[in-house]
This record gives C-alpha cells, structure tokens and sequence, in this order.
C-alpha cells in the first residue's frame, strides 16, 4: 500500500478513477486512455490549489514555494519547478505512474474493496467491487446535477465533469447520466473552461484547467480505442 503523504480529502484524482471504476464489471472504463487524463486530474488539482500557473507559450510552471502537501501531487509540482513545461509534455510525463498508487488510495480509503477469486478452480486472482463509503454515488450525483440539471458546479465538480468528460467515457455512464445533446453540450462548455459564477476558481486556475483538459482531448484522439 502507499506509504507517502497523504491529505485527508481525496485528491481530484482520487475523484476521477473512482468515478471511472465500473462496479457492475469490476473494471476501469477508459483504460487505453488513462494515464493521459489521471495525469490532467492530478495538474488540474495543482492548478485549483494555487500549486501552478501558466508561463508562456502555454506552458506550465509551479509555483515557487507552494508545493502541495499529498504525495500524488507532489513529483508533477516538482516536475513543473525544474522549468516550465508544455501541458502534453508534462501529462505524459506524470501520467503513466499513477494508476496503482491512486487505486491503492481508494483501497485504503475503503472506496473499492480487492475480493480473492479463483479462476477455473484453479488460480487465485482478485476482483474489484464497490467499497463500503457510497462516495463514488455522490460523485456521480454532483456530476449529473451539473451536466443534467445544469447546476452551477463548484470548482471541482466542473473540472471533474470536464475531465470525464475529456476520457471520452461518458456514455458508458448512460444509465445515470443520459448521452444527450444537451449533455454533450454541456460537457464541452466546462471543457473550455465556462463553469459559471458559482465556481469560485480564479481566472488562472480556469486557464489552466481548460488548457490541461484541452491537451489531454489532444493527445486521446490520436490513440487507438479498444
């Protein structure tokens, strides 16, 4: 299990694989694009902390002096205060890393539960099922709320919606959250960074979460889907 600094809140990418975690299939839903957007969460999360600002050309660079304090966060932010980087540079650079580390948070949290199976009677193997705190159903609700309500999002519930929204795994969600036009549209204003006047982020942190999420669309639509 993770042994580094860990806050008491979960981290917005924390968030965003527990919203990708399908517990009917035991699966995660946008596996061959997942380091690319586990990668937009955790610069978003920087980004919504006051942790990084833009330099220029559209690069990234941290904020000198403020590192985050959870050691998911904390290799981007340093990452970022070598120099600034370009955003696609720096999600294929703390991306890759993140999945193990970020499912054994949610372990820990008791978000998703690990169940032994044998397969074929034979090999040991294990399962992931939902866990016992209900969070990933009221992630989900204040995601609806905003894409099928049309609720003013907070902050994080606006880059959360946009990130889902960016791994190209929302119709899987259609049972709960309906693939409609409206949806769709909604979606693609939060991606641009349009969160209403009750997401109290400022200007620069709606920049530069529009701009991670942009890049990660970016690098997803060059990849092949499975």
């Amino acid at each position: 299990m993770t042994t580094e600094a860990r806050s008491d809140a979960p981290t917005l990418v924390e968030d965003l694989l527990l919203l990708l975690f399908q517990p009917r299939s035991g699966t995660i839903a946008g596996e061959n694009t997942l380091f690319y957007v586990l990668g937009g969460a955790v610069l978003a999360d920087l980004a919504l902390g006051d942790h990084l600002t833009t330099a220029d050309r559209g690069r990234l660079r941290s904020v000198a002096d403020h590192p985050p304090s959870d050691g998911l966060l904390r290799p981007a932010w340093d990452y970022l205060a070598e120099k600034p980087r370009g955003v696609q540079t720096a999600l294929a650079a703390v991306g890759p890393a993140l999945r193990q580390p970020v499912l054994e948070r949610l372990i820990e949290r008791g978000d998703i539960d690990q169940e032994p199976r044998k397969v074929l009677g034979l090999f040991r193997t294990t399962a992931l099922r939902d866990g016992r705190t209900e969070r990933r159903a009221r992630l989900l609700a204040d995601v609806r709320r905003v894409l099928v309500d049309g609720a003013e999002p907070q902050a994080r519930v606006a880059a959360l919606a946009a990130l889902l929204s960016a791994s190209g795994t929302l119709p899987q969600f259609d049972r709960e959250i309906p693939w409609t036009s409206s949806v769709i549209s909604r979606a693609k204003e939060l991606e641009r960074g349009n969160w209403g006047a009750d997401a109290a982020a400022a200007a620069v942190t709606r920049t530069v979460t529009a701009t991670v999420v942009n890049s990660a669309i970016a690098a997803i639509t060059v990849l092949p889907r499975s």
